[in-house]
């Protein structure tokens, strides 16, 4: 792995971006109900993102295999969509959870977030899922210390996520960002014989986006037939929550909460 430090002054680089980023999220939360449609929310995202002098990260990824370049600018996921929805002129409903990820870059430096919201009332469970994959994303971001092993972070998330009766997707994980968006090293929400192998110490200037998606039932996922959207094999909803942290000699600061 080629894992690149930031110094003191590219982690407030990004923080900049990570305020663009936090800025969309919410104007989305606060648009997101019965009647929109995920396109009006993309819409909005480039405009905000624009206007603050931010570049929209996700817009023109390539695809793999056939799927074209992602054609927006924020992924909109519902319901048993775990992550990269595309915005369509699909209205959202009464009782979806909607999952936003979006990413800046702003004067060469990038930030990454995601939320999931809910739409006014869901089942008991549904609504146990989304606070269970916010409280194992605020569970890793207490626990970062220098010096500690990511495995015990991960393994710590996977541990909780499982004993509220919830499954954590492997085949999506978080990673490493800074000057691009997608940087070593992986970073899992659970633990595998490669994470055991390939451990990460955490040390500071490591700046990591941590991603848990938690499904209500299995952890199976697979990819929709537009070649991007990914969604839960069994069609039980998922949960989606992120943040790009930097690891500090105190402990962690998180670069996309708005401050």
């Amino acid at each position: 792995m080629a894992i690149r430090l930031k110094s003191p002054e590219q982690i407030e680089r990004m923080r900049k971006a990570g305020r663009i980023v936090r800025l969309v999220l919410d104007r989305l939360g606060d648009m997101i109900a019965p009647g929109i449609t995920t396109e009006e929310l993309n819409a909005e995202a480039e405009r905000l993102c624009c206007t603050n002098g931010g570049k929209c990260l996700f817009k023109g990824v390539p695809g793999r295999g056939n799927a074209g370049p992602f054609p927006g600018v924020v992924c909109v996921s519902l319901n048993e969509e775990v992550v990269h929805g595309i915005p369509s002129s699909r209205r959202i409903c009464e009782g979806d959870i909607v999952s936003v990820d979006f990413g800046v870059e702003l004067d060469g430096w990038c930030g990454d977030a995601a939320e999931t919201y809910i739409v006014n009332q869901v089942p008991d469970n549904v609504c146990r899922l989304v606070e269970v994959t916010r409280n194992s994303l605020a569970m890793a971001v207490a626990m970062c210390a220098p010096g500690l092993k990511w495995s015990s972070i991960a393994e710590a998330m996977q541990g909780y996520v499982e004993s509220e009766g919830f499954s954590v997707v492997r085949e999506f994980v978080g990673h490493g960002i800074g000057s691009e968006m997608h940087e070593d090293p992986k970073v899992p929400n659970f633990v595998s014989p490669e994470l055991r192998r390939y451990d990460i110490r955490l040390e500071p200037g490591l700046v990591i986006a941590v991603e848990p998606m938690v499904n209500l039932g299995s952890a199976d996922v697979k990819c929709a037939p537009d070649g991007w959207t990914v969604v839960t094999r069994d069609s039980m909803a998922s949960a989606h929550f992120e943040n790009t942290i930097a690891i500090t000699p105190d402990g962690a600061t998180v670069l996309t909460d708005g401050s």
